[in-house]
């Protein structure tokens, strides 16, 4: 299975933020909208880094309650991870467990056309066994 087929399912709409906004602005937009991580971007296109939730609880370690007027590119993750739409699954779990990363932004000839977070890798995977155990049961029952 490859990234663009998590894509097709899930949809490429991927939440972008400028670099300048605060932080205390884009902790109520994850909040809101339930996302873990917000891909740093001027264009929505390209990709500058990314704030994640890990990144703001970090911030409030190190700054204390000054971290809300600090700007995303004050705290951003810089040089992240990437993968291609056409990268397999088992290609990127390694990649996401090597680097730690918990969202991949897909780029499609270096530009944001998605992305995919540890849980919905997890879950292909889960349907792709489930296919493959119904389709042994259903060999095996076949042949009885």
């Amino acid at each position: 299975m490859k990234v663009e087929t998590i894509l097709k399912a899930k949809g490429s709409r991927v939440a972008t933020t400028r670099p300048d906004l605060t932080i205390e602005t884009i902790a109520h937009r994850l909040n809101m909208e339930s996302f873990g991580a917000v891909v740093v971007s001027n264009d929505g296109k390209s990709v500058l880094g990314m704030i994640t939730e890990r990144n703001i609880v970090n911030g409030l370690s190190q700054h204390g309650p000054e971290l809300l007027n600090m700007t995303v590119e004050s705290l951003m993750s810089v040089g992240i991870p990437t993968c291609s739409p056409d990268d397999t699954l088992d290609k990127v779990m390694r990649q996401m467990t090597l680097e730690r990363a918990r969202y991949l932004p897909v780029l499609r000839d270096g530009q944001l056309c998605g992305i995919i977070s540890i849980g919905d890798v997890v879950r292909s995977r889960l349907d792709e066994i489930e296919f493959e155990t119904n389709v042994l049961r259903d060999a095996y029952r076949a042949n009885l």
